[in-house]
Formats: structure tokens, sequence, C-alpha cells
């Protein structure tokens, strides 16, 4: 079925977490069925290999903008350049749609055209998610941003209903709401006794959400090595450091993809976790699942994975080792974990994302149809 896709989209990342790998594989996606893509990264710097996978995009171009993300900025004015930064962009680059994976980037936006903005996580939810309550007065400028961009899109993508419940339990917003969720591309399956003897978890291990406390833990815990990959060290000066597992610092997209099919157990004990991409490859390469138990997870994973409370160490490190213990089980949820994530795939992601995109046509008129392949 086709429906009327932009020939030309100004599309917002960063370079520092799964944002980047989301906008990336995209940015790819949408190449895929004609639309040209302007990658707009705000934050850090993309790295050398960053920059070299966008180059190899044929329809997709990287600018870098010299401005804060939302999270790091100490308050609303280190901001308020980037509206006006992006709509003078998307005027001078011909764009048709501004796709924004911070929804503050759209709060105060002046344009015409159509605006999509994505929550794939913010510090409102996350405070909900892991303390409760109100948001400290310090931050309450940045709730008030994410409020206001969400009201301003004219639509809000969230990765899972887990997600876009916390966004209307948090922000009010009930309307405009739709579900894209992530996607990974095929690798080749590894069974499972072809696989070592060893547990991988890959996250941004500063960020408390991601529980590195508990990894560690398990490191000491667990009858297998335990390896974590991913930084240890985030932008606001934001640190963890492991005693009992290996660490691996931040690798490659592919040298990550490379070591969860090796790895015969692939594990996230998050506490916050609105999707949760690296779950998602490493259960590609059919990795045996030990997931948090929280309502994400359960969302995605079902009985795809076993699952263990992430604020209790002892049981996630007993529900690992019996894991270890147990090869059979470990061949049926690798497969089964495999199966689950052939669901999250580049073409169905494309095909809700036109759906979302489809919904904003009346406000689009200069948009060519475009099909799926």
């Amino acid at each position: 079925m086709s429906r009327a896709q932009p020939r030309h989209v100004l599309m917002t990342t960063d370079a520092v977490g799964g944002v980047w790998r989301y906008s990336v594989d995209l940015a790819a996606a949408l190449n895929a069925v004609g639309t040209r893509v302007l990658l707009v990264n705000i934050g850090p710097r993309p790295s050398e290999s960053q920059q070299h996978e966008v180059a190899a995009l044929e329809r997709t171009r990287l600018m870098v903008l010299d401005e804060k993300l939302d999270w790091i900025a100490a308050g609303p004015e280190e901001l308020a350049a980037i509206p006006g930064r992006l709509g003078q962009l998307a005027d001078a680059e011909g764009v048709d749609l501004l796709h924004l994976n911070l929804p503050s980037q759209a709060a105060g936006l002046q344009t015409s055209l159509p605006v999509v903005a994505v929550s794939h996580s913010c510090v409102a939810t996350w405070w909900d998610a892991m303390r409760g309550g109100a948001l400290p007065p310090e931050w309450r400028w940045l709730f008030d941003m994410n409020r206001e961009g969400l009201q301003r899109a004219d639509g809000v993508l969230a990765p899972t209903q887990a997600h876009a419940d916390a966004l209307k339990r948090v922000y009010g917003t009930a309307g405009k709401l739709a579900i894209v969720p992530n996607a990974v591309e095929s690798t080749t399956w590894q069974k499972q006794e072809a696989r070592e003897p060893f547990v991988l978890a890959a996250a941004r291990w500063w960020d408390e959400g991601k529980n590195a406390a508990l990894l560690d833990h398990l490191g000491e815990r667990a009858a297998w090595p335990v390896r974590a990959a991913g930084s240890c060290h985030g932008g606001n000066g934001q640190s963890f450091a492991f005693r009992h597992v290996e660490e691996l610092g931040s690798l490659p997209s592919a040298g990550i993809r490379r070591l969860m099919a090796r790895a015969a157990i692939f594990v996230s004990p998050s506490l916050y976790e609105p999707f949760g991409l690296a779950a998602l490859e490493a259960a590609e390469t059919g990795a045996a699942l030990v997931m948090a138990d929280i309502p994400t997870y359960r969302e995605i994973w079902q009985d795809a994975a076993l699952f263990a409370d992430p604020r209790d160490p002892s049981a996630f490190a007993d529900a690992v080792n019996a894991l270890i213990a147990d090869p059979e089980r470990r061949d049926a949820l690798g497969r089964a974990a495999h199966v689950r994530a052939g669901q999250f795939t580049p073409k169905r992601q494309m095909q809700a994302l036109q759906a979302a995109y489809g919904r904003l046509a009346p406000a689009r008129a200069a948009a060519e149809p475009l099909h799926a392949s």
C-alpha cells in the first residue's frame, strides 16, 4: 500500500547513545524508499567511524551543529538557539518534514512544515521510573520544554506502548501518539553450541538507569565471566567503575554485534528502558536473554526471555546461573529470542513510520508517493 512520503527529511541525532544507531539505520531505510535525509547532529561530535558510517549512505548527508543536548544543558538558555537553527536549515535545504529525536527540540520551533518528535527517553520519565514523585526544581525547566515540544509536534512517536504510557502519565499527553518500534538488520544466526561461555551486556554504564551496580554484583557471582560493552563515563561527569566485570569500553557497532554472536547469554538489568536496542541486537544473533522484569521488556520479549527482578541482585544472579547450568533451556531461549527479533525488522519499522507520516499528509502538499521495499 502506498502512502504519501516526504522526499527530503531533516532528522536530528546525537552521537552519544542509542539515538545514533536508531537514526543512522532509519536514514538508510528512508533512503531505500527514495527519501533523502539531512542528518543533523546535536551534542558531542560524531567519531570518525560514525562519520564514515553516514558517508556510506548515498542519500544521507551529515551536518554537525555546535549545540547541546537537553540533558547536558544547564538551563533553557543553552538550548534557545536550536529551534531557530533547525527552522533555518529546513528552509535552506528544502526539506519536507522535520523528524526530531528529542521533543525539546520542537519547543518554540517556527515552521509550516510537519514536525514529528520522537521520545526515546527523557529525564522526567527516567525520574518517574527511578525515583517517583515530582522532579527536582532544577530540572523543572526541562520538563516544561519537553511538554511544550510534545504539544507543538504534529506527531509524537514512542518505541513501545510502555514508554507511551509513561509519557501520558508524566506529561499528560494522550493525543498524536503512535508506536514505531526500533529495528535491527538481520545477521547470521549463531547456534548455542557454537557460542562461548561468557555473559555479555551493553549499555552506557554511567547512566544509573542501566543498573551497572547489579551487573557488577553479577560479575562476582556468575559461574561464567561477565563482559560489559559501553562507556562508563558520561557527558556530565557521571561515571561507574566495575570491579568484577570485564570492561570493554565503547566499541563500534559491528564489533558489538560480533561479540553478541559469540556470547551464550546476553543480560540487561536496566531499571529504566524505553525500548532496549542492545537486547534486540543480541536476540537477533540468537543469544539467550536474561532481562530485567520491567514493563518494556515484558512487552517486547514476553515468553522469549528469562526475567529477573532488577532490584534484587541475588535473584538476578541466580537466574543467570540457572541458565548457565541448563544448555537445553539456553538453546530454546536463544531460538525464541531470534524468532521474536524477526518482528522488529527495518521493513516493519518503515511501515509503521510510513503510517505515522501518512497521518500528516494534509499538511504536506509537496510529498510524493513512495513504496516500502
